[in-house]
């Protein structure tokens, strides 16, 4: 490593002499996903993100999206764009490991989300004296997400909202659970994520499955990743939902019309659907997830749970939550994606 420059240590120091400041300065500890009692400054003003995964959503929802001042940015959520277009001109100093320190201690930040992912850039931000307090972003599961929930809301000093939305959440999933209870056979689900893998019970795709009343066909199997056609065709799903992330590797139009998955009985009784985005990706874990559990749902169990307006609990949510007012053009744009 080359000497630093002057002005990189000078903003080192500085750093190291905030650090000591907020140090005495603590009056709460909360504890972070990667189970860390963070000190919580006296103020948060100024807040950087380095992850992705539903960050910048969260803090959305809790009404600190005008503390923000970096974040990687929202490219791949048009609708979150277009609710809080602020947030997508915000500085960006980097994601998960590859962080700009320096871009970083320039923006004054007074608290870091960060992601559970990176821990050793975490460390080096927190050597800085920089408070960290680390979010789930995708390690999941719907536990532990209403747990983020209501310990962001509490940094954030909006405990008050924090408990509303995990109402919400325990309302919507009691509903669910008392519809679909008295089903048997509970339908076989195939979940096809960002990486074009499926996932066990370990990850978020088990958590998003059993919520909505179905059964995860690749529970049980010992790795999560890519899983080949033959695969497929052995567990034969009655439904199979695939990730419109931009990284997937295979989509829903590949799996309808793709010879190799042709017999799969998801494929002939036309049951393979693409997630919605709406705020973010309704697959994936969010503030917003809850609405991707119940559209699950209903593709599952549409005779049970037909009187759910799914339009208008996402209004609802949208209106409750992001504090925004969700035109019908807007919300069947969630859905265009899908369609492909």
């Amino acid at each position: 490593m080359g000497v630093l420059p002057a002005a990189w240590v000078a903003g080192l120091m500085l750093a190291l002499s905030v650090g000591a400041v907020q140090a005495t300065e603590c009056r709460r500890v909360v504890k972070d996903a990667a189970g860390l009692s963070v000190c919580v400054p006296e103020r948060i003003e100024r807040i950087a993100i380095t992850c992705y995964g539903g960050a910048i959503q969260e803090i959305a929802v809790f009404k600190g999206g005008d503390r923000v001042i970096a974040q990687p940015g929202v490219e791949s959520f048009p609708q979150f764009a277009r609710m809080f277009p602020e947030l997508g001109a915000l500085p960006d100093v980097g994601s998960f490991s590859n962080v700009n320190l320096e871009s970083l201690l320039t923006e004054q930040p007074d608290m870091v989300f960060a992601s559970v992912f990176s821990a050793q850039t975490n460390d080096r931000i927190k050597a800085l004296g920089i408070p960290v307090f680390t979010l789930g972003t995708g390690r999941q599961d719907i536990q532990t997400i209403l747990d983020e929930f209501g310990q962001v809301g509490t940094l954030l000093g909006k405990e008050d909202l924090a408990r509303d939305l995990v109402s919400y959440w325990h309302e919507r999933l009691t509903l669910i659970r008392s519809r679909t209870a008295g089903f048997e056979t509970p339908k076989r689900v195939l979940y096809l994520g960002g990486s074009g893998g499926t996932e066990n019970r370990r990850g978020w795709g088990d958590a998003f499955i059993t919520a909505a009343g179905g059964i995860n066909v690749a529970r049980d199997t010992e790795t999560q990743g890519v899983v080949a056609a033959e695969q497929v065709r052995l567990w034969n799903p009655d439904v199979i939902i695939a990730s419109m992330n931009d990284k997937s590797r295979v989509s829903a139009a590949a799996i309808r019309t793709q010879a190799a998955y042709r017999q799969v009985q998801a494929v002939v009784a036309g049951q393979v659907h693409a997630a919605p985005i709406g705020g973010f990706w309704w697959d994936r874990p969010s503030p917003e997830a809850i609405l991707g559990i119940l559209w699950l749902s209903k593709i599952l169990y549409p005779e049970v749970l037909e009187d759910v307006d799914l339009a208008a609990e996402t209004r609802l949510f949208f209106s409750r939550f992001y504090g925004y007012a969700l035109p019908d053009a807007e919300y069947q744009r969630f859905f265009e994606p899908a369609a492909q």
